[in-house]
């Protein structure tokens, strides 16, 4: 299933896949059970599904200084990583680059959060499931933002369908426009709190909605499960680490499975793809330069398709990087809109406060996900904004103090064994994702003055939040405590992570969601993909990770780029058979 560099030796396969992640993963189990012999190529290490998880059972008792803290000499490998305050733990750290490897450039502050192994980040994901609704689709028609969408939900709703069915997304529908329903496992259980936040929320919002997170967890069986990895969410909040028990979908104990299952499927780890090689006779791409990252050795891989899931910004570099007499910016760019458009979540805002009277009560379990409260904003005539457009919406969560509190208390002897004892306070939270809009001065490009350790021109990024971002960051604040005070809750206080220097959300990229460096759209003159996320100019050439989102909605990305790469496999397949490709 693996090699290493074959030198120069010509290896021809009918489906070429760049990235082993989300996307990657999907796009090699649609093509390969599809009949294509694929091969993926990754440019990190290989890792073994339960086999490689190797923290999964580790308690902080068992690292060094029983603490999960890097020390600050440990550190200064992942300054970039450790912005989120969370990546770099020393449970999770060999999940992600070391910054001191792999350098890029910041003309603005930038937190790139990127982890180079077999399954990408489908192993440190978020897991939040949502669909993007009609007016996503539809709204930079509306507000004459950017290009237009070439798709629409209804091109999207089987596809999201399909996925939803084949990763397992827990869940409960609520039938709302602004966050289509979907096909779900049972959802996970509110506890009393935030089932008090939620009806004191409704009552005096007029019937504003707060559900359970759609999560990418197993809560009940799925009947097609082929992959035999993949077992019911245990309820231990470890899913950073790897999950041994396959309960959350990644392409690792999911999709590449299902595609090796079939004979088609080739893996290659340790493979840089530097560009993509396109030939003039065609008019299409034959292959890519590959660098094995061990040696340094290159070689090149020939397919009648390639599809792109290497994420938004590497997709784009390896598109900027390759450059023919037709391209010489860079391959199907045109329009001149390749590494533009750069967009991101904006969150770290938001309130928490403190709720009495459930003294009597706690949980049981670390429920590996949270409460979401779906955009409420520029819904409709009555949400309408005047000072900014698009939305937001929230996640958080209820939780009690635990024995940890007693660390700063100054007790001894029975009354320290009565405060072990008695949990603290209850405490409910909820922090917005706001939608950042698609603006042409956010970029990313190559630069060809500085190199990486195997050559390639450094990744260089020029993004920052505008004004639509930070105006709603008021108001994503304000709402939140208002919804907090309604509900009951006392000494609410409002934060906003922009208001501290030290935080990584002053930055872009904090919400690990990069989008929209080669936009999908109508006219190759203002875009780079079709609506089957083709490259318009180079049509064997899909695209289907986050560089193909034209706008990012304010829901978390990851099912859509499922959806899409779902969507173009199917018509990969049939425009083969149609020898269009």
């Amino acid at each position: 299933m693996y090699f290493n560099s074959k030198g120069n030796e010509e290896v021809t396969y009918d489906a070429i896949v760049v990235g082993s992640g989300i996307s990657g993963g999907w796009a090699a189990k649609e093509l390969a059970e599809q009949g294509l012999k694929t091969i993926v190529l990754e440019r990190g290490r290989k890792v073994e599904h339960i086999v490689d998880y190797v923290t999964a059972n580790s308690d902080t008792w068992d690292f060094p200084g029983q603490s999960e803290q890097l020390s600050i000499e440990e550190n200064k490998d992942y300054l970039v990583q450790s912005r989120t305050g969370y990546t770099t733990k020393r449970g999770s750290k060999h999940w992600f680059v070391k910054d001191t490897e792999h350098p890029f450039v910041e003309v603005k502050p930038f937190n790139w959060m990127r982890g180079y192994h077999l399954g990408g980040r489908s192993i440190t994901w978020g897991r939040q499931s949502y669909r993007l609704s009609e007016m996503d689709f539809n709204a930079n028609a509306k507000d004459g933002i950017a290009v237009d969408w070439p798709i629409r939900y209804a091109d999207m709703k089987p596809w999201y369908d399909y996925v939803e069915g084949f990763i397992g997304v827990s869940g409960q529908n609520e039938g709302l426009a602004q966050l289509p329903d979907g096909n779900y496992l049972p959802p996970m259980e509110m506890n009393c709190v935030e089932e008090k936040f939620k009806a004191g929320v409704a009552s005096n919002f007029g019937g504003r909605v707060i559900t359970m997170g759609r999560t990418a967890h197993m809560t009940g069986p799925l009947s097609h499960e082929k992959s035999k990895g993949r077992g019911q969410c245990q309820y231990r909040n470890r899913c950073i680490r790897g999950c041994p028990y396959g309960a959350y979908f990644s392409s690792l104990s999911s999709t590449l499975p299902v595609a090796e299952q079939t004979g088609n499927l080739t893996i290659v780890c340790n493979s840089i793809v530097s560009e993509i090689i396109y030939d003039p006779e065609t008019q299409m791409a034959k292959g890519v330069r590959v660098i094995d990252a061990l040696t340094n050795e290159t070689r090149e891989v020939y397919a009648k398709i390639i599809f792109c899931n290497a994420s938004a910004i590497a997709t784009a570099s390896i598109l900027l990087n390759s450059k023919s007499d037709r391209f010489p910016n860079g391959l199907g760019n045109d329009s001149g809109e390749l590494g533009h458009n750069l967009m991101d979540h904006h969150l770290g805002v938001g309130a928490n406060g403190q709720f009495e009277g459930f003294e009597d009560k706690y949980y049981k379990g670390r429920r590996p996900n949270g409460i979401y409260v779906p955009r409420f904003r520029n819904i409709d005539s009555k949400s309408e904004r005047k000072d900014f457009i698009r939305g937001f919406g929230y996640q958080g969560g209820a939780s009690r103090e635990s024995w940890s509190k007693v660390i700063k208390e100054m007790k001894l002897g029975k009354e320290l064994m009565e405060s072990l004892q008695t949990p603290g306070i209850w405490t409910l939270g909820i922090g917005g994702f706001g939608e950042c809009l698609p603006d042409h001065r956010n970029k990313m490009w190559l630069d060809e003055s500085k190199k990486d350790s195997f050559g390639m021109p450094l990744v260089t990024i020029d993004a920052e939040w505008q004004e639509n971002e930070l105006t709603m960051r008021k108001d994503m604040k304000i709402a939140a405590a208002e919804m907090l005070e309604a509900a009951g809750a006392k000494n609410v206080n409002m934060f906003d992570g922009l208001d501290n220097d030290k935080t990584g959300f002053r930055a872009m990229g904090i919400g690990i969601h990069e989008m929209g460096t080669a936009r999908m759209g109508k006219d190759p003159k203002t875009s780079v993909l079709n609506k089957f996320n083709q490259i318009h100019t180079c049509k064997n050439v899909f695209v289907t990770d986050g560089a193909a989102m034209t706008s990012a909605g304010c829901q978390n990305p990851s099912l859509t780029y499922m959806a899409l790469t779902a969507r173009a496999a199917n018509h990969a397949v049939n425009e083969l058979k149609k020898m269009n490709l």
